[in-house]
């Protein structure tokens, strides 16, 4: 992380929090902005200066795109050329050079080109890109205020891995945030329960997944789908978990971010997969990209080519290797079968096996998105139609499934509504308010003993 976990907690936060809402109006934006710019420089000490850059320049042009004339357009088109100028050079050289030396090994192959990737540079570019194009549609003002604007794109809370927050979404709230003690509760109880997902739950079935994928072919074929089944759980609390905490520590902070997931895991179909998975990515593209393309308004055969552009830039977007692309490719060619014909096949299956052949879809995806070496990728998914495999499951690997299943069945009950009807059903009752913050404490609790004794603490997003 930017920050240890326990530094962030006890130190960071605390101070942070209390400095926010102690301050009168008129400075809070400024500390949080200072805050957030700490918080980034920590982890990203150079980068900082490039992120600030990118603030000032593309609030610079957001005025000129504000005004009516005929250069409005011109200043648009350069706001966006300069932000994806920015992702390809921090983000795809190392790609493109890796691409144009394996097509001219003998010249090149002593060469390298290796450009560090900053923090969250997909997010907060992605935040400038839409209050850019939101200013030019009429949609939004622009941001007389740097600090406004600059406290927008770096704050801490979803600046290194989202939400992507739409400047038109949280315009209002920059002026006036709302910093009601029940908004606080809620904020505090949405972050620990995002704590708990990601502590918990995610960074568990990581050490499963990472000894089932290790050697998938002596593994078993039983191991591999277990594996893939557990790492389809870790990205999902991973990445949901952090959205949780950050939108739990924007409402701390008196701001209403977008819900990034709705339980993509009881989706019964892929279009309904991705209405629940990443919403405000999904959001971001459908708004910014495939709507302008042209969407579904020109006839089939546009709509096929609108969505295979946007899932290729989609899987693009989520990092610098081919596997991505393909997983981009993947989604969008099930997408366009489901609008053509497959999606009509599914709706005459019940609901329980739509949901189990959607789970499985998303599963094989992930595989795809984990993979960045080929060969890797090829040698996993033989293992899992059983290729080279001696056995269903060796004698370790089934050590390891039977030591995991009881956090596997936590994992997949977590993945459903069932918390959320059961609170929602139980609010009423009088005692359980008490209730509720009991087991929040005691989350929160086993939450730092985790880590305090855990070493492998990845987040999956923070390299996007």
């Amino acid at each position: 992380m930017v920050f240890s976990s326990l530094t962030f907690l006890f130190v960071f936060l605390p101070v942070t929090l209390l400095g926010y809402r102690l301050l009168p109006k008129r400075l809070r934006i400024g500390f949080l902005l200072l805050a957030s710019l700490i918080f980034y420089a920590w982890g990203e000490p150079l980068y900082v200066f490039l992120m600030a850059g990118s603030i000032l320049v593309n609030w610079l042009l957001g005025f000129q795109v504000a005004k009516d004339g005929p250069r409005k357009k011109a200043f648009l088109a350069l706001s966006i050329v300069l932000n994806l100028l920015l992702l390809l050079i921090f983000k795809y050289t190392g790609l493109l050079w890796d691409t144009v030396k394996g097509l001219f090994p003998a010249p090149l192959s002593e060469k390298t080109v290796a450009i560090r990737l900053p923090i969250g540079i997909s997010f907060f570019t992605f935040q400038i890109m839409s209050y850019v194009i939101d200013v030019y549609r009429g949609k939004a003002k622009a941001q007389k205020n740097p600090i406004l604007f600059g406290a927008y794109v770096s704050m801490f809370p979803q600046l290194i891995a989202g939400p992507i927050v739409r400047y038109v979404d949280i315009e209002a709230q920059l002026d006036q945030p709302d910093l009601s003690l029940e908004g606080f509760s809620q904020g505090v109880g949405l972050f620990v329960v995002g704590l708990g997902k990601k502590v918990l739950l995610a960074n568990g079935v990581a050490v499963l997944w990472r000894e089932l994928s290790a050697a998938p072919a002596q593994s078993g074929v039983l191991a591999a789908w277990v594996g893939l089944v557990a790492y389809t759980f870790q990205i999902y609390f991973d990445f949901s978990g952090y959205s949780d905490m950050a939108c739990g520590l924007g409402r701390m902070l008196g701001f209403r971010f977008v819900q990034n997931f709705r339980y993509p895991y009881v989706a019964d179909s892929v279009t309904d997969f991705w209405r629940r998975w990443h919403i405000s990515l999904s959001t971001w593209f459908r708004e910014y990209v495939y709507i302008p393309l042209g969407g579904n308004r020109r006839g089939l055969p546009r709509q096929v080519l609108n969505l295979l552009i946007v899932w290729t830039l989609t899987g693009l977007w989520h990092g610098a290797s081919w596997n991505f692309l393909l997983w981009g490719l993947y989604y969008g060619v099930l997408l366009i079968l489901e609008k053509l014909f497959l999606g009509k096949v599914l709706q005459k299956l019940p609901k329980f096996l739509r949901q189990l052949l959607t789970f499985l879809m998303a599963a094989l995806g992930w595989g795809v998105f984990y993979f960045t070496d080929f060969s890797a990728l090829g040698t996993f998914f033989a293992a899992l139609v059983g290729a080279g495999c001696p056995k269903l499951i060796s004698a370790e690997a089934g050590a390891w499934v039977l030591g995991y299943l009881p956090l596997l069945i936590v994992c997949a009950l977590a993945a459903t509504p069932l918390a959320a009807n059961i609170d929602r059903r139980l609010e009423h009752k009088k005692a359980w308010p008490w209730v509720r913050l009991a087991l929040g404490a005691a989350l929160f609790l086993l939450c730092l003993g985790a880590l305090a004794s855990q070493s492998y603490n990845p987040f999956i997003y923070f390299r996007f």
